[in-house]
């Protein structure tokens, strides 16, 4: 008998191959541009149109970080100790024109501190020394009414508003029990006794509506309102601001020795003042005085001792009764020593009338700054030639004139008279 065969055995060989995640991402990619290469052949409406959705929502996406960034409060002015105590943190840190304010945040300036804080509308806060507030409110929908507020807990702050676009927008400072709501245009001073825990608040400008409980008082231009500590509010009329003649804004007084020199200040009488007090400073918030004249009875003073450089200066005036008036505007002028007028080319070679404006026409310098009636002239040509237009004059006789100053400090000054006809 035969043995019996050994059963057939079937055997599956397979092969395999290692893949790594790398070739599967390459693979992938491929197959992917090959898909929408396809797409962009057949269909190229369809893949345009992907690509706008795609567009417009990374640009709604920056839109909306950049609505954020722009309805948050900022720094413009800061001098001397600022601080800022963000309203989920225990830490006061130094505030910095990088600072951002929110809703809750808390602000505080010390002794020699200025602080002028912008918002998105247009409201300004001018934080003095020795004060502290809080951001109230900072409402900054788009196409809807704005609304800001800061509370007083101590100190003084003074706020302006602009001209809102969004009707019924509101701009508010609070102290104790009462509060202040200014119109567009207005600016107000606003005080609280950090002793009595009085307040009170003054109107330079527009109007504002004060409210303590159900009373409310319209406050006009040069009014204040007295907020006594659990008495009745009362309202008064205040001197107005006096009105700045000269030195003119922004205007370079040229002088041999500027230490020596002279430096006129005039300004218009107010009604019921008794005398004023001039402040002059090297910094627009009035942090280093240089110069003051504190019991000027005239409307005019001259000061000496003032080096060579920038400055700013206000008046307040003052009744027989000791009541302050708002201070003025605050004026800047530069203080320039006199270059040798060889040093700097300035020729005026004519003018030209334009109804009641003057075109004067004159050549320069090459980079030389040049000021026409207290304006800047911002187009000089790389040749230094200049058209500039001045305001529309009043009809008469008018001298304008023209001061320069080259790169190398060399100066020269040069007048023209023109007559406007009536």
């Amino acid at each position: 008998m035969e043995a019996a065969a050994p059963p057939k055995i079937h055997r599956l060989e397979v092969q395999w191959h290692a893949v790594t995640y790398k070739t599967v991402i390459i693979y992938g990619l491929l197959l992917a541009a090959i898909v929408l290469a396809g797409i962009f052949i057949l269909f190229p409406s369809l893949y345009s149109a992907v690509s706008r959705k795609i567009s417009t929502a990374m640009a709604s996406n920056d839109g909306e970080n950049a609505s954020v960034t722009q309805t948050q409060a900022k720094f413009v002015n800061l001098d001397g100790r600022v601080q800022v105590k963000k309203v989920n943190s225990v830490q006061w840190v130094d505030a910095d024109y990088r600072s951002v304010l929110d809703k809750g945040d808390l602000v505080q300036t010390g002794t020699d501190g200025y602080a002028r804080v912008t918002f998105a509308d247009g409201t300004s806060y001018t934080v003095k020394p020795g004060t502290l507030i809080t951001v109230e409110e900072n409402s900054m929908a788009s196409n809807k009414p704005t609304s800001v507020a800061v509370r007083i807990s101590i100190g003084s702050v003074d706020l302006a508003t602009g001209n809102w676009s969004s009707p019924g927008s509101k701009a508010a400072v609070s102290v104790e029990d009462a509060k202040a709501e200014l119109r567009p245009n207005s600016r107000a001073a606003v005080k609280l006794d950090k002793d009595t825990k009085e307040s009170e608040i003054v109107v330079s400008s527009g109007s504002a509506e004060v409210q303590r409980g159900q009373d409310r008082i319209e406050v006009a231009q040069y009014q204040k309102v007295d907020i006594p500590q659990g008495g009745p509010i009362s309202k008064s009329d205040v001197l107005a601001p006096p009105e700045l003649l000269e030195p003119i804004n922004l205007t370079p007084i040229i002088a041999e020795n500027p230490k020596l020199a002279a430096v006129r200040f005039a300004w218009k009488p107010v009604q019921d003042a008794a005398s004023y007090s001039l402040r002059i400073s090297t910094t627009s918030m009035f942090t280093k005085i240089v110069k003051e004249a504190p019991k000027v009875t005239g409307t005019a003073v001259d000061i000496t001792g003032l080096e060579a450089g920038d400055y700013f200066w206000n008046v307040t005036a003052t009744s027989s009764k000791k009541l302050s008036s708002d201070v003025s505007e605050t004026y800047k002028f530069t203080l320039v020593a006199q270059g040798k007028a060889q040093e700097m080319m300035l020729e005026i070679q004519g003018t030209q009338l334009h109804g009641r404006v003057v075109e004067i026409i004159g050549r320069t310098e090459p980079g030389a700054a040049l000021i026409i009636n207290a304006q800047a002239v911002p187009n000089i040509a790389k040749d230094g030639t200049f058209h500039h237009f001045t305001e529309p004059l009043l009809p008469g006789e008018h001298t304008i004139v023209v001061i320069g100053q080259n790169r190398r400090g060399g100066t020269n000054k040069q007048q023209v008279s023109v007559m406007i006809p009536k």
